[in-house]
């Protein structure tokens, strides 16, 4: 028999006991009930979207920001999918390599596929196919020429050393990211080295590639089911597609970062520049010039740009401007012509023809510049020389407008000619006022402001000089 101390502390355990178990078989219930709720939510979350983004055009800051973006936003999403359709000819090697490690690192599923037919995956875009979890092409694709040429900065002197340096880097950098997801890497140094290319049939068959599907509907199709090469299996079935299309700021910079846009822009804003020279006062020169030359700036921060080429290009500006108000019988446009080609052709570090700036582009802009320098402003310029074709006293008494700030000289519009003003009394007239001419000297002419009273007898004779 038990003292009826310790049987009373006895029974208090057991009871404690008892309330334990109770307490954690209730908590057991809800947490499982809560899961058996909350597991279909979560496989929807898990597989129930895929991700589809569209780049097309050369491989660039601006593309790269986009698939990375593409990438991120299925990853936070829990996206079961994400596939990019590809169709570029290549691009810059340091954003072609910030795309490829986003892929390999991707958390996400990533299918690349090669379309729609006639795309092509050539250059830069050849690594960011092999990088893929899934790489598919479209029939009448093509895949291939990763020889990396426009990694060598234009303008350099480059040996056979350093071009086998820059060449076996990219061979090594193809054949690992092949080899990483299983695929053939024998042919992507081919492709690095020997600018080898391969058709959609041919890529299939060589083991570059996994699936050819005539576009995107049907790549849905075939990948599900897919087992990857980790172990995971894509369920597409029925999956909802949700589109991933560039932001405003990256659809500029997608066309700032063409080359031959961005060089148009830089002499279009030199030449509004130029042309407000000659037409002084805020106006169209003015906001052409300004707006060109910033849109030229920011496609100029993310290109591969030769400092040389630029100063090149502003340097033979200022030789043809200087040819107008020189008589050098234009033998400074002549140079001024030769430094906008040498600059031009020297503008961008890139030899890749597909995406660098196109010598048609380079021989239409400096062949217009050059016409309007030649048979515009030189030949306008020599009007304000040539005497003038009535007699100088017959300008006395007529009205102008002065073009540019008279303070006390600068320059007048008088029957339709421009001359070198000088006001009456030093007053300062600013662009557009009118005028009254009053007397001349030499060839510049003394004026006052429209309304003015008239001192005219103050200037003596048509040479126009001024009584003490």
């Amino acid at each position: 028999m038990i003292p009826q101390g310790p049987r009373l502390c006895f029974d208090l355990h057991l009871g404690q006991q008892m309330l334990y178990c109770h307490v954690a078989m209730k908590a057991s219930m809800i947490v499982a009930i809560l899961l058996l709720l909350l597991s279909p939510s979560l496989a929807c979350l898990g597989s129930g979207v895929a991700f589809h983004a569209v780049l097309d055009g050369s491989i660039n800051p601006a593309s790269k920001d986009f698939v990375i973006r593409a990438i991120a936003q299925a990853e936070q999403a829990h996206g079961s999918l994400l596939v990019i359709e590809l169709n570029t000819p290549g691009g810059l090697g340091e954003s072609m390599r910030d795309i490829v490690m986003a892929e390999l690192s991707s958390t996400v599923p990533i299918a690349v596929f090669v379309g729609p037919a006639g795309a092509r995956a050539a250059s830069a875009g050849v690594l960011i196919t092999l990088a893929a979890d899934v790489a598919a092409m479209a029939p009448g694709t093509n895949i291939g020429a990763a020889h990396p040429v426009q990694l060598i900065p234009s303008g350099t002197n480059t040996d056979e050393t350093m071009t086998e340096k820059i060449t076996n880097d990219a061979v090594a950098f193809a054949k690992s990211v092949a080899q990483e997801r299983g695929r053939n890497a024998e042919w992507a140094e081919q492709a690095v080295r020997e600018s080898s290319s391969l058709t959609a049939t041919e890529a299939l068959d060589q083991g570059v590639i996994d699936l050819i599907a005539d576009d995107f509907s049907v790549l849905l199709q075939r990948l599900d089911g897919y087992t990857l090469r980790d172990g995971r299996v894509l369920h597409t079935s029925g999956i909802t597609v949700e589109e991933i299309h560039p932001t405003l700021r990256e659809r500029l910079l997608s066309y700032l970062t063409d080359p031959n846009i961005v060089y148009v822009l830089f002499i279009l804003g030199l030449v509004g520049l130029v042309y407000e020279f000659f037409h002084p006062g805020v106006g169209f020169g003015l906001a052409v010039g300004g707006i060109s030359l910033v849109l030229a700036f920011l496609g100029l921060q993310v290109l591969p740009v030769n400092i040389v080429g630029v100063l090149l290009i502003v340097f033979g500006t200022g030789l043809m401007i200087l040819d107008a108000f020189t008589p050098t019988h234009g033998i400074l446009t002549m140079g001024g012509i030769a430094s906008l080609l040498i600059g031009s052709f020297a503008l961008f570090n890139i030899h890749n023809g597909a995406i660098g700036l196109s010598w048609v582009t380079i021989v239409l802009v400096v062949g217009t510049m050059s016409a309007l320098f030649v048979f515009v402003i030189s030949k306008a310029l020599l009007i304000q020389r040539k005497s003038p074709a009535i007699g100088t006293n017959s300008l006395i008494g007529m009205a102008g407008r002065a073009k540019r700030s008279i303070n006390p000289e600068g320059t007048v519009l008088v029957n339709g000619e421009y001359w070198r003003a000088r006001s009456l009394e030093g007053e300062r007239i600013a662009p557009g006022e009118g005028v009254t001419v009053v007397g001349m000297e030499g060839r510049t002419l003394v004026v006052r402001r429209a309304g003015k009273p008239d001192r005219s007898r103050e200037v003596e004779g048509s040479e126009g000089r001024t009584k003490c």
